[in-house]
């Protein structure tokens, strides 16, 4: 699964660098990661009393005791699973009183820890990473949007009632999630294929933030082949994947019966990498 292998590429992170900071994401797709880390620590000793955290994003006006709040979400997925400090645990607060005030105080945290090095996202329908909806400005930082149709209706869902579900969330902005030193997204489902293939193979535009990541140095893409189903280049990134000696560790264990990795170069679109895990770290 195109899930265990995003585990495992942060299980072995976090066990080359102890104080690893990693950024975080929500949603439905994370889940299956963070019990597989869970796992890990329980019965492999996957250690995070030395790391810090920092999430994408949360909701404007929800508290952190709310059941749908991402704090409410990531400490029942993971934080009270594992021996992570959750002081080092970091999320925007969307029940300050200030929230512009709060959103320069997350920059200044994220510059005070010296920035994330190994960054987690998801894709939402609308193409956008965190809550960076369309027309978003690439070179944006952490900040207050309105949240579009399209993500309200995704979400909403989760609320009860649904009318409950915020309109407005502070997000890390594009700019902010680029500054990591390493960035891996995770989608899968055939509901998110056209999305990807435009983030992956179309031009970068404002209109899906998520395509912002061709510009990264060192971005890993982790697709199932549902979610991967309208790529164009598959063979070209399968090749990549079976030959190129920085995934030898992955192919040396059969652990990943499916799923697709995809590498963006910074400067040469076309070196967008994708190929079948059929082996794991």
């Amino acid at each position: 699964m195109a899930t265990e292998l995003v585990a495992r590429v942060i299980a072995k992170e976090l066990r080359d660098n102890p104080r690893l900071v990693i950024g975080l994401a929500t949603g439905r797709t994370m889940e299956s990661v963070y019990a597989r880390l869970v796992q890990m620590h329980r019965e492999e000793g996957l250690d995070f009393s030395a790391c810090h955290t920092f999430n994408l994003d949360e909701y404007v006006g929800l508290p952190g005791s709310h059941r749908n709040s991402y704090r409410h979400y990531m400490n029942h997925n993971l934080f009270l699973n594992v021996n992570v400090n959750l002081e080092n645990t970091h999320l925007p607060n969307g029940a300050a009183a200030d929230i512009e005030a709060e959103c320069d105080h997350y920059e200044k945290l994220l510059a005070q820890c010296g920035g994330i090095d190994l960054q987690l996202l998801g894709i939402g329908l609308a193409g956008h990473l965190g809550f960076n909806e369309p027309v978003s400005s690439l070179r944006s930082r952490t900040r207050v949007k309105v949240l579009s149709p399209v993500t309200r209706a995704q979400n909403a869902k989760l609320f009860q009632p649904p009318e409950e579900m915020p309109r407005r969330a502070i997000t890390m902005g594009v700019g902010t999630i680029l500054d990591a030193r390493r960035c891996l997204l995770l989608a899968t489902g055939e509901d998110k294929a056209q999305i990807v293939a435009r983030a992956i193979e179309g031009p970068v535009t404002s209109m899906l933030s998520a395509t912002a990541l061709q510009f990264h140095p060192r971005c890993v893409i982790v697709l199932d082949e549902a979610a991967a189903s309208q790529l164009q280049e598959t063979d070209y990134y399968r090749w990549i994947f079976e030959n190129e000696p920085q995934w030898q560790t992955y192919r040396d264990e059969a652990t990943v019966p499916n799923g697709h990795v995809t590498k963006v170069n910074r400067w040469n679109k076309e070196e967008a990498q994708i190929s079948p895990v059929r082996n794991g770290i």
